[in-house]
């Protein structure tokens, strides 16, 4: 039976919002959060790997685990990869990567994509969601993603490429994407041992090398469209209806 180990990046130096994995919401930091959705999908065992030592004190504090990785890394993959490689846990066929400033993200919709990959013995796979307003499209905060065909709650469809650009004008199979990715541990291998493109420098997007280096990412439809925390008013807004619903 495959095994799925479940790893978050985190650093405390996010350009537009120093420190948000300890910003707290219901009085529980925003990483602790990830960690219980990740909990909640019960695919195994969930880890943080954090470029900072505050925000391991602060998981283990509320009784989640975490590791300490270096402060070189070009992006969250490759933190995770130095995670992988410091746990030394061998017998995983698979790693999922969530991000650990989306604390709503579905438990379900992680699930789902598990079983996609191994339904269809893909190499990488991500979510994405039905925009449904046209400021999404336009938004470069919002990032895209171009599919070769429609995306259905039952298929696993083929990403052509990611975009932060205006794509109001695009006419057909453009989604939302969602910051969560699976790999195959040979996947996760390749992917950090390419160099960086200039497309993903560019365009800021870590899954363009994958992209630019014909490696196949699939994408399965979300059930839900968890809000991603990028500015303080993101944060103050999350807050407002977590701390509501609680």
């Amino acid at each position: 039976m495959s095994k799925v180990l479940v790893l978050i990046p985190s650093r405390m130096s996010a350009k537009r919002l120093a420190g948000k994995p300890l910003l707290k919401i219901n009085n529980i930091p925003i990483i602790s959060h990830v960690v219980s959705r990740g909990l909640e999908a019960r695919l195994g065992e969930v880890i943080v790997c954090a470029e900072d030592e505050e925000i391991v004190v602060e998981v283990k504090k509320n009784n989640g685990k975490a590791i300490l990785t270096g402060n070189y890394h070009k992006n969250g993959t490759e933190r995770i990869y130095e995670g992988l490689q410091k746990l030394k846990i061998n017998n995983v066929d698979h790693v999922m990567l969530l991000q650990g400033d989306e604390p709503t993200i579905d438990p379900e919709d992680i699930k789902n994509l598990y079983n996609f990959m191994i339904k269809n013995n893909s190499e990488i796979g991500t979510l994405a969601s039905i925009i449904k307003e046209n400021s999404m499209l336009k938004n470069e905060n919002v990032v895209k993603v171009i599919t070769d065909k429609e995306l259905k709650n039952n298929n696993f469809v083929e990403a052509i490429n990611f975009s932060r650009k205006d794509l109001s004008k695009e006419s057909s199979n453009v989604y939302h994407h969602i910051g969560i990715y699976c790999y195959k541990i040979s996947a996760l291998k390749k992917f950090v041992n390419l160099e960086q493109t200039k497309n993903e420098i560019k365009n800021r997007l870590e899954q363009l090398r994958a992209i630019d280096n014909s490696m196949q990412i699939n994408v399965a439809l979300a059930k839900s469209s968890p809000i991603g925390i990028d500015t303080e008013e993101d944060y103050l807004a999350l807050k407002k209806i977590m701390e509501y619903k609680s």
